[in-house]
């Protein structure tokens, strides 16, 4: 029997392969990260002593990188426990909920004709493509011109122009051999009770072909020339191959580029998406003229776990940004959450570019805020909680909030980081006379509070010698990168395997701009352009984009320091465990850098003694986690050489 692409879909949708293999297989907890989805065993179709069987719930997909073996669901039950594809089916379809389709000509016949029905789209895509480039499309040409769209842009995404004619196209596929029914159920022309003659749905339009997973044309978005047009922009109707609400466009393509970017992201329009694409953003996906759906977000998750969506700054971008966000949080697990970044009011991604060039929509990007953040800022904005009903309602309503999490820890963690913002914005909020009493009970205990603020400095606390020389402090114009970032950096260059591994992590370093940055961006460049087999064909690469110079400088301070496990000499086992372990100190640092800033900003707000020792909790840990940076032990054990502090 041949089974429906859809319905193996949906088994693939309702079940994640690593429960399929994990029957198998034992995941090796180093190596693997099941917050991402990402799994790393020893493989079961040959013997190995190293994980390097590959297994991914994002794309549905296991490899193994020593005996090449790959496949899906159904291949590894085929393969491996002897099933045929038939009863390999019927067993995951048990296990996900789904009813077995009917074996008769009526369900292959629903099939067929969903084939027919990508036949004819495909057809008018090619049709509407022609139709730009014709004498009749100079107007559609123009449009795009002054926007600044290219030719090899418009080719890309398949763009086109559907004439204003109300036959046109239905004539066109007419002579192509399609049928009324299937012209009509493809959603090309208007048709039904009260139309005597179908006609063509989309007229006078710049045509945008909407492409499901297997890059199949499925429907249209259509972008109206006449300024009194109707509607601006008009989509496809739902049909058996289209469900706006389950896709985003540009997905397929996006999924590629996002694995380079380390995240992916999503606006509000095609247009936006095709300029930010032409502009170098690849990683860029767009709803279908609706509001956000959970099944949008299951696919946004797929690709990246922490996407950004990014909403124009009025009051319309703000209200989808906290619509989206309400969407979200009963859906939130460990590596599943959402970063928000709003455009300058007046602004979209296009105009930002033009003005600004791609840095200035980079930028926009790099000051996304986290869930948490849009939660807070929606619920305190312009609010007033000068008295305690009014704050013990307020916090009543993001508890009740944060409660609609499923996921327990999640959940736990959201509750813990409110009571943390709380205790900060209550103290700002509780009027002047609790300042006053604060006042006079310092004054009580022999000025303690002053000495704790420091010399000049009202406010604020004392920052010890060590906090002082560490990034936290460090100027605004950029610090520079510690020993521990070069390491990191280092040691995925000289151990190219490691980019196998870890190569989401290593994309989605936080580093500040400058040569560090830079050769890290090389480093990405050469794994997409020509990815390396060794460290020195890594090396050659690198100095093809103009980038050796700088690893060289960077491996000679870490040689310097005698910092060997990253390194190239250093057994691989060594190297592994060592940015293994840096890379959660960096983790740990970052999230200490965000901590310190909201605890300083409540001291700053209302330096109680409550927010003083918050505040000076956290900075004990920051000098906690350098101690430990220094105390790393076990490194360097197979390469016979002490490992100095990180």
């Amino acid at each position: 029997m041949r089974f429906p692409p859809s319905f193996l879909d949906e088994i693939r949708d309702r079940i994640p392969i690593s429960e399929v293999v994990g029957r198998r297989v034992t995941f090796d907890r180093r190596k693997s990260q099941p917050g991402r989805g990402d799994f790393w065993a020893c493989c079961p179709f040959h013997g190995e002593k190293t994980p390097s069987f590959h297994c991914e719930d994002r794309k549905g997909r296991y490899h193994c990188f020593g005996c090449g073996v790959s496949g899906d669901h159904f291949r590894f039950l085929t393969e491996l426990e002897g099933l045929s594809f038939p009863e390999a089916v019927e067993r995951l379809a048990g296990e996900a909920g789904v009813a077995m389709p009917e074996r008769d000509a009526e369900a292959e016949a629903r099939e067929a004709r969903r084939g027919t029905l990508l036949d004819a789209l495909t057809e008018a895509a090619a049709f509407f493509r022609q139709q730009l480039h014709e004498p009749g499309g100079a107007k559609a040409r123009a449009y795009l011109r002054d926007r600044g769209m290219e030719a090899r842009t418009q080719g890309a995404f398949g763009l086109g122009f559907a004439p204003n004619s109300r036959n046109r196209l239905k004539e066109h596929l007419a002579a192509k051999g399609l049928g009324r029914e299937e012209i009509e159920a493809a959603g090309l022309v208007v048709h039904g009770e009260g139309i005597a003659v179908s006609y063509d749905r989309f007229r006078d339009r710049i045509m945008f072909p909407i492409l499901d997973a297997g890059e199949r044309v499925v429907a249209f978005g259509g972008r109206a020339m006449a300024a009194d047009a109707q509607a601006k922009y008009l989509n496809s109707p739902e049909t058996d191959v289209f469900h706006k609400g389950e896709m985003l466009f540009n997905l397929a393509k996006a999924r590629r580029a996002a694995r380079e970017a380390g995240t992916l992201v999503l606006v509000e329009g095609y247009m936006d998406v095709i300029m930010l694409a032409q502009a170098g953003f690849g990683h860029v996906v767009a709803p279908l003229g609706t509001a956000m759906t959970e099944r949008q977000l299951e696919l946004l998750w797929r690709t990246a776990g922490e996407p950004v969506l990014c909403f124009d700054g009025d009051a319309a971008g703000l209200k989808a940004a906290n619509r989206a966000a309400e969407l979200a949080l009963p859906l939130l697990k460990p590596g599943r959450s959402l970063r928000f970044a709003l455009l300058p009011e007046g602004k979209d991604p296009d105009d930002l570019v033009r003005d600004g060039g791609p840095e200035a929509f980079a930028g926009v990007l790099a000051a996304a805020r986290p869930l948490a953040d849009l939660v807070f800022m929606r619920e305190t904005h312009g609010g007033n909680f000068d008295t305690p009903e009014r704050r013990a309602e307020l916090e009543y309503r993001l508890k009740g909030l944060y409660r609609t999490i499923g996921d327990e820890a999640v959940r736990r963690h959201y509750l813990d980081d409110l009571s943390q913002r709380l205790a900060g914005f209550f103290g700002s909020a509780s009027g002047s006379s609790r300042g006053q009493r604060d006042d006079r009970r310092s004054d009580r205990r022999g000025g303690r509070r002053d000495e704790r603020r420091g010399r000049g400095q009202p406010g604020r606390a004392p920052i010890s010698d060590r906090l002082a020389r560490s990034r936290l402090a460090a100027p605004a114009g950029g610090p520079a990168p510690s020993l521990r970032e070069i390491a990191i950096v280092v040691g995925f260059v000289n151990h190219p395997v490691l980019m196998e591994e870890e190569f989401d992590v290593f994309a989605g370093l936080d580093l500040a701009r400058g040569d560090l940055s830079r050769l890290r961006t090389a480093v990405l460049d050469a794994h997409a352009t020509n990815p390396p087999k060794d460290r020195d064909q890594l090396i050659a690469e690198l100095a093809r984009h103009g980038a050796a110079g700088l690893f060289e400088a960077f491996e000679e301070k870490l040689r310097a320091v005698r910092l060997w496990p990253v390194l190239a000499d250093a057994a691989f086992e060594d190297a592994r465990e060592a940015v293994r372990q840096m890379l959660h100190l960096q983790h740990r640092f970052l999230a200490l850098r965000r901590e310190i800033g909201f605890a300083e900003e409540a001291f700053g707000r209302e330096p109680t003694e409550a927010n003083y020792l918050h505040m000076m909790e956290i900075k004990s840990e920051i000098e906690r986690v350098d101690g430990t940076e220094a105390l790393i032990e076990g490194f360097g054990l197979l390469s016979g050489r002490p490992m100095k502090a990180i």
